[in-house]
């Protein structure tokens, strides 16, 4: 009757197996469901993006070209940075 012990014990063990492999099975779905969920946000974020870039690209191409003289002010001009524009306004 020695052995009755050791089964029970191994009963058990392989019970406590089985239920953590349904937990682990269980979580996998989930995470699965998730993977997906997130591609398909990243998927429509991208296809946003990349309209967003196009629309982008079109106002610049309907804007008239600078003069010479004016692109050399703008590159010596350099506009306010926000903390400054802060300091400014205490």
């Amino acid at each position: 009757m020695s052995q009755s012990p050791l089964i029970d014990q191994i009963s058990e063990r392989v019970e406590r197996l089985l239920l953590r492999q349904e937990e682990l099975r269980r979580t996998n779905a989930l995470l699965t469901q998730q993977v997906r969920q997130l591609t398909h946000e990243r998927d429509s974020l991208q296809s946003r993006l990349l309209a967003a870039r196009a629309r982008v690209d079109a106002l610049i191409d309907r804007l008239p070209p600078a003069s010479a003289s004016m692109a050399g002010a703008d590159a010596t001009t350099t506009p306010p940075t926000a903390a400054a524009a802060q300091g400014k306004a205490q």
